[in-house]
């Protein structure tokens, strides 16, 4: 038997499936054929692909893809806006009153405020946001790191630009830090239920090669047009800028680098990436049902 489809045969239709995976795991088609046999939506869990303006670099589903099954939360979001875990909680609850949903995505914060619940920390204030940008551009990383508090420091991923300044952020605004934030967290909008919580164990092997061939087919799709309709307004400190790869490939469109340098750079920012998100699936997602990405 198909192994994909003796996966779903343990699955119901009741209750909505989570897929958790490594960037070009193939979590998104696995998505697809569990959505297509329980006539159920998809809905992403993805931070960087709700925004509108990056498509094929973020690899959200094709045009086609999203005609075929119901897709919910995918390039919603404005480009110029910024998008938290709390703001795609909002955007998620009312997606599971109506049919089961099959939610996807690489995001790991956004699938453990589902199930674990989420600190309602106030919006950060763009100054506030600006200043952070200002702070990691004039002095790095460890500037930001250094101001954070000493619960804070350990329990995030010192590596995660993103994570580290959404920190810094919140010790500012708030004058409390991220980790006590956490320890008032409220209730979850999703009981977890291992049975249907999937993690899509790709290891380095398997997966460098897919990444490679990933680039290959996004470039083979557009993404030099996708990339020259951003570049004329390109913001670096925007969150959908930090999608991996938008700051080398309009680089390479302004004459910074040329394409094979800026495919090497993005190929290996996506490798680092991935092995971000294994490590972050490994400690914080023991409990989920883990399958082995390259048997489906």
């Amino acid at each position: 038997m198909n192994l994909t489809k003796s996966l779903i045969g343990t699955l119901s239709a009741e209750h909505p499936v989570l897929i958790a995976g490594p960037t070009a795991s193939g979590k998104s088609r696995l998505a697809m054929e569990i959505a297509a046999h329980f006539g159920a939506p998809v809905v992403n869990a993805d931070a960087l692909q709700v925004y509108k303006n990056w498509r094929i670099l973020t690899a959200r589903p094709s045009v086609a893809d999203e005609a075929a099954i119901k897709h919910q939360l995918y390039g919603h979001v404005a480009g110029s806006q910024a998008y938290s875990a709390g703001d795609w909680l909002r955007d998620v609850s009312p997606l599971l009153k109506g049919k089961a949903p099959v939610i996807v995505g690489g995001t790991g914060l956004y699938f453990s405020a589902l199930t674990e619940g989420l600190a309602d920390i106030p919006a950060t204030p763009d100054a506030i946001r600006q200043e952070g940008d200002a702070l990691l551009a004039d002095q790095g990383l460890g500037a930001l790191l250094d101001a954070l508090d000493d619960e804070t420091r350990e329990r995030i991923d010192t590596a995660n630009k993103r994570r580290v300044q959404r920190a810094w952020e919140v010790l500012k605004a708030t004058g409390r830090g991220l980790a006590s934030w956490q320890d008032e967290t409220g209730a979850s909008l999703l009981p977890f239920a291992s049975k249907q919580a999937l993690v899509l164990s790709a290891p380095k092997q398997w997966l460098t090669p897919r990444i490679a061939q990933r680039f290959d087919l996004m470039m083979d799709t557009g993404l030099i047009e996708e990339a020259r309709a951003n570049a004329d307004n390109f913001n670096p400190s925007l969150a959908s800028s930090k999608a991996i790869g938008a700051k080398e490939i309009v680089g390479h469109l302004k004459g910074k680098q040329d394409l094979e340098a800026t495919k090497e750079a993005i190929i290996v920012q996506t490798r680092q990436y991935a092995k971000r998100q294994r490590s972050w699936f490994r400690s914080r997602m023991k409990a989920w049902r883990w399958i082995e990405a390259s048997d489906l």
